[in-house]
């Protein structure tokens, strides 16, 4: 979805599809991080699906469902399809009136995307105001791509501030420069992707050319190095098998970093690729092309860490993040390490 097709921004709703409390994984300290509902790329391996389009929708939860019917009884639009034990959603008749979420006796029937007031989001952030102070923490707003939302997103951040908290800014950069520049004035930190620096291969996978978003970047570095907000800038590029995953990209990349930006850059995260989101995308009535794909091992980890710290950015700067499988080897070197093992050859 481009940016030109987001839902109409507005000041006075936001749309969020999680908020996740006590995350590690979305800047310094343990924060709380709003996830907002529309993305303007459309990455091929997306684990948050449920955040590409802005609109609120209605998802069925297998595992859950005890039969009941009183869902196909509820929908006024009869968008409740069955196939034996299995629903599923007509999304074309689906108005997400959320008269099935209601009736549905399990909650098998969810909807993904609720609408919050300005008012009412500051004040849900507030509550973790203790658990930001001992950590070092604060809230994060990602997506999907805050971006497309700065009617709503900049006073957000603003309100966070005045109250103390300090904010985080994660967005992939396909926005209008004045977006990004605006919410990031209002972030103590910005998370930025860089996914693939090949133009063209990065409109194959994500459905955009990079171009605006490697734009936006060196005018937010410009940004900073006047002095301006975000104090601090970390990059972001996801290792995805058969997409980002290669030498060339990694190297391409960090020659950017390294040329445009790395006199401003704090960090530059590798996040290793997470195969859990095919149910997502199921539960949208989607197919996900990368299920099945295993996740990186700790070797092919190190490796594009080394890589990257040979690309000409700073070396200190790289850190690879996220699961890796557990290799045969390894584990039967575990096992040989383990108490019950040393008790056996003892």
């Amino acid at each position: 979805m481009s940016p030109d097709r987001a839902a109409e921004p507005s000041s006075s709703e936001l749309t969020v599809f999680n908020i996740q409390r006590m995350s590690t994984e979305d800047g310094p300290g343990l924060r709380t991080t709003v996830f907002v509902k529309g993305c303007g790329l459309d990455c091929r391996w997306c684990h948050n699906p449920e955040g590409i389009s802005p609109s609120p929708q209605v998802v069925w939860h297998g595992p859950r469902c005890i039969g009941s019917r009183e869902c196909d009884a509820a929908c006024p639009e009869q968008a409740i399809l069955r196939s034996g034990d299995e629903i599923e959603i007509d999304r074309d008749r689906c108005t997400v009136c959320g008269e099935c979420v209601e009736r549905c006796p399990a909650g098998a029937i969810e909807q993904w995307g609720t609408r919050w007031t300005l008012d009412e989001l500051v004040s849900e952030v507030a509550k973790d105001r203790s658990y930001f102070e001992a950590s070092g923490g604060g809230v994060t707003v990602s997506g999907g791509d805050p971006a497309l939302f700065t009617p709503f997103v900049a006073p957000f951040l603003e309100r966070c501030r005045i109250l103390g908290l300090r904010t985080a800014l994660d967005t992939c950069g396909m926005c209008s420069r004045s977006n990004l520049l605006t919410l990031a004035g209002r972030s103590d930190l910005v998370l930025y992707d860089l996914k693939e620096i090949d133009p063209e291969r990065h409109a194959r996978f994500t459905g955009q050319s990079n171009q605006r978003i490697l734009a936006n970047l060196v005018a937010l570095a410009e940004q900073m190095r006047r002095g301006e907000p975000p104090s601090e800038l970390w990059i972001r590029t996801p290792l995805i098998p058969g997409a980002t995953l290669t030498e060339e990209n990694i190297r391409g990349i960090g020659a950017f970093i390294a040329r445009e930006v790395g006199d401003v850059v704090a960090r530059w995260e590798l996040c290793a690729f997470n195969n859990l989101a095919a149910d997502k995308y199921r539960r949208l009535g989607l197919r996900w092309e990368l299920e099945g794909v295993p996740l990186l091992s700790k070797a092919e980890l190190q490796r594009f860490e080394e890589v990257a710290r040979s690309s000409g950015v700073d070396p200190e700067l790289v850190l690879a993040t996220g699961r890796s499988r557990i290799e045969r080897a390894e584990v039967a070197s575990q096992a040989d390490r383990s108490p019950v093992a040393e008790r056996r050859d003892g």
